[in-house]
């Protein structure tokens, strides 16, 4: 009886999600009277008010340090978007999510992405008293996801010990990912964040463009018999993937014979018949589901290319980072939950302070490629106007990410974030340390100290801006301040934080979304 009532109640608050248009509620409203308010109020007068700001504004998730004391906001600001939160179910949509109900309502699909990095004991636990539903597809599930992962770990093994060779027996020296939206920018950001831990004998391109150019490139300057291709396509009907394919095998079969695409095709996809057609043998294709979000699919085999690279116990470290902050936004109630509070802060400044859009500035050149891939995440996911119910938005919907590696970005766009017209709510990121293989390199110490020096200035001055009095009555090198930003930090770019980073920006999705 106690499962049928707390089934009963989740349907009802499914329906009551549906139904209700957030902006008409009392919360909506309160948080408009608020932001009114606001508008008279300065960064500069909030840390003079509050001295425990800093402190009472900062929270930690894994290794992540997260310092939200720069934004437009107060604890009442928080205590009016926690209303908000609980007024939109955010608790029930992010448990039904850990559940693997059916969250993608289009598709009617469970977006299940936080499966693919727990522990195989833990989920069989988990589901055994699961929510009134049966836990034996739950489980079953759960072994699947930790057979094809044994089967990666194997193959990553076999290929970077040399055991793996291509078809005239050289070794396989240069993997090419062909793959597009988040069978490319998920693997490459990652590739190139973690470029400390690569094998000494193996590198990756990455390919996804149907220009022509794009493969032109990548394969200008490699040997066909030292190369393996890893072609991922959920559906395997992506155009370009497709014809980047035909293009790679043509180049395989002509240098070395029909016989080699064995030796140098493997394939990731949930088609069952993706292998025939491609025609490689069913033994290289890794499965993917469907049930995996293309942009939510780097810790599945999608990440393969990437794990080749780094090694499979580091790409676990990658999964296990994920776990971290997937165990939080469980566990955590919604005024202390770090990627909730991140995410209702992108719907404060886009629906009720009117700035439209985000920069992500990872002051890390290893993560240029990061910002990219959070715009896809976000703006694929919420850059929609129709609801639950079918009835178009009267409001906005996922702010424009975009964004660029710091020191880099401060001498193209940041004159604008500082003096522009509009303001720009700002995500820094900083790592304490110098990533592991440049610790020893000549000045990378000092250079590192420079790096997070600037970092640290620039979510000063755009908070606090600086007056005519210090900038020799010229109004314009005025900076008018009160521009709000997150400061995320951590010790150093490992798989584990990587990870924790990725799994940040995930979660923020379904709280936008919800």
């Amino acid at each position: 009886m106690v499962i049928v009532e707390k089934g009963k109640r989740q349907a009802d608050a499914q329906a009551s999600q549906v139904d209700t248009d957030i902006s008409t509620t009392p919360e909506w409203s309160a948080l408009q009277d608020h932001a009114d308010e606001l508008e008279k109020v300065h960064l500069r007068d909030l840390f003079e008010r509050d001295p425990e700001r800093i402190k009472r504004f900062t929270a930690r998730v894994g290794d992540l340090i997260v310092d939200w004391s720069r934004h437009i906001a107060t604890d009442h600001t928080i205590k009016l978007l926690v209303a908000l939160a609980q007024r939109a179910d955010v608790t029930e949509r992010i448990k039904a999510m850990f559940n693997g109900e059916k969250v993608n309502t289009s598709e009617k699909l469970p977006a299940w992405h936080t499966m693919l990095r727990a522990p195989l004991g833990s989920i069989s636990a988990k589901y055994s008293s699961s929510t009134g539903r049966r836990s034996d597809g739950q489980s079953e599930t759960a072994s699947r996801v930790a057979d094809e992962l044994g089967r990666m770990e194997k193959f990553v093994g076999l290929l970077q010990s040399g055991e793996w060779r291509g078809y005239t027996d050289k070794p396989i020296r240069t993997i090419v990912n062909l793959g597009i939206g988040g069978s490319d920018l998920g693997p490459k950001m990652a590739y190139e964040a973690l470029a400390a831990f690569w094998h000494p004998r193996l590198r990756c391109r990455f390919v996804s463009n149907i220009d022509p150019a794009d493969i032109a490139m990548a394969l200008s300057d490699i040997d066909p018999a030292e190369t393996l291709f890893v072609v991922v396509s959920k559906s395997f009907t992506t155009a370009e993937t497709s014809a980047n394919a035909v293009s790679a095998k043509n180049w395989v079969t002509s240098a070395l014979g029909p016989e080699a695409v064995d030796n140098h095709f493997v394939l990731v996809s949930a088609s069952p018949d993706a292998a025939a057609d491609l025609g490689v043998a069913h033994d290289n294709m890794f499965t993917m589901w469907d049930w995996v979000g293309g942009r939510y699919s780097l810790a599945s085999t999608a990440g393969l290319s990437v794990a080749l690279i780094i090694g499979f116990d580091n790409f676990s470290r990658l999964l296990s980072g994920m776990r971290t902050v997937d165990e939080h936004l469980e566990s955590q109630p919604v005024d202390s939950n770090v990627p909730v509070l991140m995410g209702l802060s992108a719907l404060w400044y886009r629906n009720f302070l009117g700035l439209p859009s985000r920069v992500l500035l990872p002051y890390s050149h290893r993560l240029r490629c990061f910002p990219a891939y959070v715009q896809q995440l976000e703006m694929e996911s919420n850059g929609k106007q129709i609801r639950l119910n079918g009835q178009r938005v009267n409001y906005d919907t996922s702010p424009i990410v975009w964004g660029g590696s710091g020191t880099n970005s401060q001498h193209s766009f940041h004159q604008m974030l500082h003096q522009g017209t509009t303001a720009v709510p700002a995500d820094f990121i900083v790592f304490a340390n110098a990533d592991p293989d440049v610790i020893t390199s000549l000045n990378a110490k000092t250079k590192h100290d420079m790096l997070v020096a600037s970092c640290l200035a620039q979510t000063s001055a755009l908070a606090f801006g600086t007056s005519r009095s210090t900038s020799n009555s010229k109004p314009h090198r005025e900076l008018p301040g009160n521009r709000p930003s997150t400061l995320i930090s951590a010790p150093q770019l490992t798989p584990s934080v990587l990870g924790q980073l990725v799994a940040l920006y995930e979660h923020q999705v379904i709280v936008q979304g919800a």
